[in-house]
C-alpha cells in the first residue's frame, strides 16, 4: 500500500522553489553590481575603445594597444566573457568586442552609450555611510558631499541622450523656438552641471546666447573649461547662482534638465523662471519618465531610477532648505500642480522618451 502524501507538502516546496528563484535573482543582482565594477574601469581606462573594431585581439595584443598591464587584462578579460560583454574563441585565445556591445561602451559620442552609469556607482557606494546617517535622522546628504565621480559619471551618461534628441526633438517640438533660436535669443540653463546641454544649445544656435547655472561650484568650473575647450566661450557664460535666484532676464527659453526634482523648493525655482522669461517665452522641462504609481515602475530603467531616487535625489533636496522633497518619481500631475502655483499655467507635454518626459510651459 502507497503511504498517502503528508500534508502541507506541495504547499512546503512551491515555497522552496519560491525562495530558491529570489535566491537566484539576488545572485544575479550581486554579481551584476560586483561586474559593474569592471565596467567602469574598462570604460575609465579607455578599454572598451581600445577593443572596438579592432577584431580579435590576444591579452597581450590589448596591453600593447593599451599600455596596461597584461595579466590584469586577462583578468578583466575574463569577466568581460563570464558577463556575456566581450566573445572569445579558446581556439585562438582571442576576445572581440562585437559592434552592437561597442556601440553602448565605447563610444561616448553614440545616443546608445550607457557607461556613464558604473562611473557614478564609484561615488554613490562611498556615500553609503551618510545615507544610512541619513535614514536614521531624517536630513540630506548634499550633491557636493558625494565624491566628483558622481558629477562625471552624471554628466557623462545623459549627455548622449541629450546630444541625440535635446535640438532636433525637444527644442524642435516647442512651437517656434527653433527659428527663435536661430535668429538669435536668450537662454538659461538652469542646474547645468558640465554644461553638456548648455554647450549643445550653443554648438545649434551660433546667433543665440547661453546662461549655464549651477548651485555646484565645481561643475561650473568645469563647464567653463568644457566650453573654453570647445571654442564657445564667446556665447556661452556659466555661473554658480540658485534655481531660485540664478540672475538675468528676458529669456526667451528656461531650461531645467533632469534637475528640478532634486531641489528642495521647486516651486520656488519655477515662480522665479516665470518672472525672468522674456514676453512669450517658455520653461522646457525634462524630468525621469517615472510615474507617481509606483507599480508602473516595475522595470529596468524604472528600478534605476527609483534606485538613483533614494541615493542622490532625495537626499540632495532635503540637504537644502525648502518646503518639498520630490524625488524622482512625483508624477506629472504633481509637477504640473507646482508650475501652476508658480505661474506657469499653460503646460504641454512636448516629447517622450523611454527614460525622460520633456514638458514645454509658459505663463
Amino acid at each position: 500500500m502507497t503511504a498517502a502524501p503528508q500534508a502541507g507538502t506541495a504547499p512546503a516546496k512551491a515555497e522552496e522553489e519560491r525562495v530558491m528563484d529570489f535566491l537566484e535573482q539576488v545572485i544575479t543582482d550581486g554579481a551584476a553590481a560586483m561586474a559593474g565594477l569592471c565596467t567602469s574601469i574598462g570604460d575609465r581606462l579607455g578599454i572598451y575603445t581600445a577593443m572596438a573594431s579592432a577584431g580579435p585581439l590576444t591579452s597581450a595584443e590589448l596591453a600593447a594597444r593599451t599600455g596596461l598591464d597584461e595579466r590584469y587584462l586577462r583578468e578583466w578579460l575574463a569577466a568581460q566573457v563570464a558577463g556575456e560583454y566581450v566573445g572569445y574563441d579558446a581556439g585562438s585565445g582571442r576576445y572581440e568586442l562585437p559592434a552592437e556591445k561597442a556601440a553602448v561602451l565605447a563610444d561616448p559620442d553614440a545616443p546608445t552609450y550607457a557607461a556613464g552609469m558604473f562611473t557614478m556607482l564609484q561615488a554613490l557606494y562611498g556615500t553609503e555611510d551618510a545615507l544610512l546617517d541619513a535614514f536614521r535622522t531624517g536630513e540630506g546628504v548634499g550633491w557636493g558631499e558625494h565624491g566628483p565621480a558622481l558629477f562625471e559619471g552624471t554628466a557623462k551618461f545623459f549627455r548622449p541622450g541629450y546630444a541625440a534628441a535635446l535640438v532636433p526633438e525637444w527644442i524642435a517640438a516647442v512651437d517656434g523656438m527653433t527659428a527663435k533660436l536661430e535668429r538669435g535669443g536668450s537662454v538659461a540653463d538652469v542646474g547645468c552641471g558640465y554644461g553638456h546641454s548648455t554647450l549643445l544649445m550653443a554648438e545649434a544656435f551660433p546667433a543665440s546666447r547661453f546662461h549655464g547655472f549651477d548651485f555646484h561650484r565645481l561643475s561650473v568650473e568645469a563647464a567653463r573649461g568644457l566650453a573654453a575647450q570647445a571654442g564657445l566661450s564667446d556665447r556661452v557664460e556659466f555661473d554658480v547662482g540658485t534655481a531660485q535666484d540664478f540672475p538675468g532676464g528676458d529669456f526667451d527659453l528656461v531650461t531645467f534638465f533632469d534637475c528640478l526634482h532634486d531641489m528642495s523648493d521647486p516651486g520656488g525655482a519655477l515662480r522665479h523662471t516665470a518672472d525672468a522669461l522674456a514676453e512669450g517665452g517658455t520653461c522646457l522641462l525634462v524630468e525621469p519618465n517615472m510615474s507617481a504609481d509606483i507599480r508602473e515602475n516595475v522595470h529596468p530603467i524604472g528600478r534605476g531610477m527609483s534606485a538613483a531616487s533614494v541615493a542622490v535625489c532625495l537626499p540632495s533636496a532635503l540637504a537644502q532648505p525648502g518646503p518639498e522633497a520630490l524625488g524622482n518619481h512625483a508624477g506629472e500631475e504633481a509637477m504640473r500642480h507646482i508650475a501652476d502655483e508658480a505661474g506657469l499655467h499653460h503646460w504641454t507635454l512636448a516629447a517622450e522618451s523611454p527614460v525622460n518626459r520633456v514638458y514645454a510651459l509658459a505663463r
